[in-house]
């Protein structure tokens, strides 16, 4: 009985590894970019990112103190680095061609912030990127004081200083929007 039951089990298990097997070398899991994923593939990589970030994400304070000046350094990071998938204070409003293109969506920051998400959070998704989402890792390309810099921008992008503000206002997610305003005039 017991081996029945053994036997049953790796038969059922080996029955969807080939059936997954074969699903996957059919081509009817979709890999182009601007396909929407199965609940499963949501759930999976939602669930997946929710308990890595839980597990790996620094847990102490923003070593970067909140000043003026760290935040304007943030919006400087921000505009080199990341508006142009992730936009500029327009948000939705305004995305750039690459953003439109994405599938995973990239958030536009200004209107779908992470301001309540904890900096060690921004800090892990922006050192090591996001899997399968476009989202790349800038541990290489930024040093962690940057990436730190970035994260109490992030943070506080809801509740900047006038002159950050401001600045914040002048950053464009995407390089040519300036050339188009002006051959509009």
């Amino acid at each position: 009985m017991f081996k029945s039951v053994v036997l049953g089990i790796a038969l059922t298990l080996a029955l969807g590894l080939i059936g997954a097997y074969v699903l996957v070398q059919s081509g009817y899991i979709p890999a182009n970019a601007d396909a929407r994923p199965s609940r499963l593939e949501t759930w999976m990589a939602h669930t997946s990112l929710r308990a890595t970030l839980k597990r790996e994400a620094p847990k102490g304070p923003n070593p970067v103190a909140p000043s003026e000046e760290n935040l304007l350094a943030g919006v400087r990071l921000f505009a080199q680095n990341c508006a142009f998938c992730h936009g500029d204070a327009r948000g939705a409003a305004a995305p750039s061609p690459i953003a439109t293109g994405f599938y995973q969506k990239p958030p536009q920051l200004a209107t779908d912030g992470v301001e309540d998400d904890p900096e060690g959070y921004s800090f892990w998704k922006i050192e090591h990127g996001i899997r399968l989402t476009g989202m790349p890792s800038f541990r290489y390309a930024l040093s962690d004081r940057q990436i730190w810099t970035l994260a109490l921008f992030l943070k506080h992008m809801d509740k900047l200083p006038p002159a950050v503000q401001h600045a914040w206002q002048q950053v464009q997610s995407w390089p040519l929007a300036s050339a188009n305003q002006a051959n509009q005039k």
